[in-house]
């Protein structure tokens, strides 16, 4: 699994571009509402997206939930050209709790729904993180979105920052939120969890507390 600046993972066995919590949709839904949001912001997202998508070449692109933060409105619309670009690419969206639209509007676009979670062996996706006992192991990895992760740092003299991160622990993959009109999550570290922070275009790993059972790749370009 390699880790992305560009706040996604590839899966580089299987060709599967991973990412979570876009909501596309969110601007349109602010603007209907009268709240003037940039259209650009969703704009460079969809760039972002399609420049990931020929930089790896991914034959499928996995999205692990909030895609489509709205009912229909005129995002859609964005989202149809952007589909159009890459006709042979198989997109796999697993639901989140604002993916409102029905399951023909998904067809229309020729993206697979699927309703809780997805099984590639040997992992599973899903949208809402799983819970997981401190003192099991799970049975199967999982990755998700949901929770828009992000790590504050703290200076010396009282400064701070905040940066999205990738979460990691035994069992669990936790990845930051695509989109850029979404907030951040501060979480707390548990023994055995990673971070890596995104800074730029820089993965940062964290020291961890404990030395961590687990490896995952890193993009040093």
């Amino acid at each position: 699994m390699l880790l992305i600046p560009e706040k996604a993972i590839f899966w580089i066995e299987k060709k599967i571009l991973l990412i979570a919590d876009l909501h596309l949709g969110k601007v349109g839904h602010f603007r209907k509402s009268g709240i003037p949001i940039p259209r650009e912001l969703e704009q460079e997202d969809l760039a972002v997206l399609s420049d990931l998508i020929l930089a790896y070449q991914p034959e499928e692109l996995l999205i692990l939930g909030d895609f489509f933060h709205s009912h229909m409105n005129s995002d859609w619309n964005w989202i149809a050209l952007w589909r159009q670009q890459f006709p042979h690419l198989r997109i796999h969206l697993v639901k989140g709790n604002h993916d409102l639209l029905k399951e023909e509007d998904w067809r229309s676009m020729e993206i697979e729904m699927h309703e809780n979670i997805l099984e590639i062996p040997p992992f599973s996706f899903c949208h809402h993180p799983p819970v997981i006992s401190d003192h099991t192991i799970p049975k199967t990895y999982y990755f998700c979105g949901h929770i828009h992760p992000a790590y504050i740092l703290k200076g010396m003299a009282g400064q701070s920052k905040r940066l999205p991160c990738f979460y990691v622990e035994p069992g669990l993959a936790i990845l930051p939120s695509f989109g850029r009109f979404t907030g951040g999550h501060a979480l707390k570290r548990k023994v055995n969890s990673q971070i890596y922070l995104i800074s730029g275009q820089d993965i940062i790993k964290l020291p961890s507390k404990k030395p961590s059972q687990f490896r995952m790749g890193l993009n040093k370009e």
